[in-house]
């Protein structure tokens, strides 16, 4: 089970002492830490990085560093580059730049990189990659396929608000008539993200201050344990504004077969009871749906 990092805008304290309590008392193997959307954000989180290293590092947990999703002024550049530069712990490369940047060492490819097929896969794989997290609309053959292929261990988002594309353009500012020079940063108004509407008033996606995010929570409780037997090594967990704890002690009791996805599935929804579920792209289907029999559309058609 891999902690992915806090995609939203909290509290320094309560990002701190967020990850003091997974340290202590969840059941993950791996934490992702670093921020993904906006550099601005960082430098109030950085007096608390050493911290929450060595408290997460002393609990057994593996720490993984990751990068910002879109690199665009030259501070920018520069942050990347000393983050590649890294020793002892393994990075994560959410955009290119930043695996280009660490080739010939070990690394991760984070899941706002697009890999999609065996080539891009296997370039990464060449490159030093040891460990890649997929992107979410990818369906599960799909996912086989790429699992099959690669020495990689190959990783897949299983819960929370997907990450779909990141912009310029900070969405959270202009909503609220600001600029994104400007911002004062009023994206922590959204712990979770801002929910968006469409025209007739139905949710319809989120915004992570220059993030776009699916309105839905991922949640792959029934599909944990074929894919696991398809070759997936890990599982992400996306940080939400819930109790996570709990939250990965119910995706490590299915993935062991320690209880029914069903009812890990009713416990989920009693933990995130504003959230609305979904399951859909690995389904191949439409992003929103949400699937609850494996006898309705069968994770592997033809196995």
């Amino acid at each position: 089970m891999t902690l992915g990092p806090v995609l939203f805008n909290w509290s320094p304290e309560a990002w701190r002492d967020f990850h003091f309590r997974i340290a202590d008392e969840a059941d993950v193997d791996t934490v992702c830490l670093g921020e993904v959307v906006c550099s601005k954000r960082l430098p109030f989180l950085m007096p608390h990085f050493p911290d929450v290293i060595e408290r997460l590092t002393k609990a057994g947990k593996e720490v993984v560093l990751s990068s910002l999703a879109l690199i665009m002024t030259d501070r920018e550049l520069e942050q990347a580059r000393e983050l590649a530069a890294t020793e002892g712990l393994l990075v994560e490369a959410n955009d290119v730049s930043v695996a280009s940047l660490r080739a010939g060492r070990p690394f991760v490819v984070g899941p706002m990189v697009n890999v999609y097929n065996e080539g891009t896969l296997a370039a990464f794989e060449e490159m030093g990659a040891s460990r890649v997290c997929l992107p979410a609309e990818l369906p599960a053959p799909v996912i086989k396929i790429l699992a099959e292929g690669t020495k990689a261990e190959i990783e897949v988002q299983a819960f929370g608000r997907l990450p779909l594309a990141i912009s310029a353009r900070c969405y959270a500012a202009r909503a609220r008539n600001l600029a994104k020079d400007s911002c004062q940063y009023v994206c922590n108004l959204d712990p979770d993200g801002m929910e968006v509407d469409t025209l007739d008033d139905e949710p319809f996606l989120a915004v992570n201050g220059t993030q776009t995010m699916s309105y839905h929570y991922l949640n792959l409780l029934f599909e944990l344990t074929a894919l696991r037997k398809a070759g997936v090594k890990r599982f992400r967990l996306w940080p939400q504004t819930v109790d996570m704890v709990a939250v990965a002690a119910l995706f490590r009791a299915v993935a062991n077969g320690a209880m029914d996805p069903a009812e890990a599935s009713a416990r989920l929804t009693g933990l995130c009871p504003d959230a609305e579920f979904a399951n859909g792209y690995i389904r191949g289907r439409e992003g929103h749906v949400f699937i609850d029999d494996d006898g309705d559309a069968p994770l592997f058609p033809g196995d």
